[in-house]
């Protein structure tokens, strides 16, 4: 295993530990806050509503997921410290690519390429809302889980 693979698979796992208390586990399709059709650990690919999927598929889906999370912050800012690449890698996975690779519409992507990596953690924590029933809103479980993206993206500032 490489050094950039060893660094890939840390970060998932950090990524992992503040994915799954944040996302919990249901293991039937439900919709998210937002709409969305979600199962097991917050996966969203393809869903079968009528399937009841076991933990062993859930987990499998969590660390496929989180992998290419990790791949996609990697492929839009190579070499990152794996604290930095973890936060960015979690909130890829829960709220998309934009927040660390969309230079034009996010100050957090455009400081990571900067190699401003305390500006960039330190810009997490603005996107704890999501749109709810057409409004824009701060939701409890998205600003926690800034909150430890951020602190977990910090340890990897010099």
């Amino acid at each position: 295993m490489t050094p950039n693979q060893k660094k890939a698979l840390a970060a998932a796992v950090f990524a992992t530990a503040i994915a799954v208390p944040a996302e919990g586990l249901r293991q039937a399709a439900y919709r998210d806050p937002v709409g969305i059709l979600t199962v097991c650990y917050g996966h969203t690919g393809e869903v079968d509503r009528q399937k009841f999927y076991s933990i062993a598929e859930c987990e499998a889906l969590l660390s496929a997921d989180m992998l290419e999370a990790v791949e996609h912050v990697e492929k839009c800012v190579p070499g990152l410290p794996a604290p930095v690449l973890a936060a960015f890698s979690d909130a890829v996975f829960n709220i998309g690519p934009k927040v660390a690779c969309d230079k034009g519409n996010s100050t957090a992507a455009r400081l990571l390429a900067a190699g401003d990596y305390q500006g960039a953690c330190d810009q997490l924590v603005r996107w704890d809302k999501a749109r709810v029933a057409g409004v824009m809103v701060s939701l409890p479980g998205l600003t926690k889980r800034r909150a430890k993206e951020r602190d977990l993206c910090l340890q990897g500032v010099v």
